[in-house]
């Protein structure tokens, strides 16, 4: 499968948009903060900081429009080439929002436990990779395929929201 650079910005402005449209609505909010563009931030894949009344919580999000496969693909190398990890390996987030941009479904998963037992359990999922055209050249994105019934069934905490 091959993605433009363009589709997958797309596909997250959509994601984000959405997904802070939805926090500032919760009456707990307090602030919501896009760290997107922020370098510190980027560099620990961190999208946005949601302040409640109680807590301040860090938030990646990844926009999805394939919610037909009732898969969520786990990021294990953002650039083969490069040996680059995924988001999803490395995040300092504390939440993983994991977001159906087409029905609006939102996947919460808890960081790093999520990833923790990703990691157990990976090699029963399948691998897949995308290729994104760069310029003249392109690079690999590769991940697995995680049904989102058995995260929701073996991970505690993972919640689902119609948004």
């Amino acid at each position: 499968m091959t993605y433009t650079m363009q589709d997958a910005q797309e596909v997250a402005k959509f994601a984000t948009a959405d997904i802070e449209a939805w926090l500032w609505a919760k009456p707990e909010t307090v602030t919501v903060r896009n760290v997107e563009d922020d370098p510190d931030y980027q560099r620990r894949d961190i999208d946005l900081i949601w302040t409640t009344h109680s807590d301040e919580i860090l938030i990646e999000i990844k926009g999805d429009r394939w919610n037909k496969t009732r898969n969520l693909f786990f990021e294990t190398h953002s650039n083969l080439e490069r040996n680059t990890p995924g988001c999803f390996m490395y995040t300092e987030a504390d939440w993983l929002f994991y977001y159906f941009v087409n029905t609006r479904q939102l996947y919460r998963l808890p960081m790093p436990k999520t990833r923790e037992w990703f990691l157990i359990t990976m090699k029963r999922f399948r691998e897949r990779s995308t290729t994104t055209p760069v310029g003249g050249s392109y690079y690999t994105t590769v991940g697995r395929l995680v049904p989102i019934t058995t995260v929701m069934l073996e991970v505690p905490g993972v919640k689902m929201e119609q948004l």
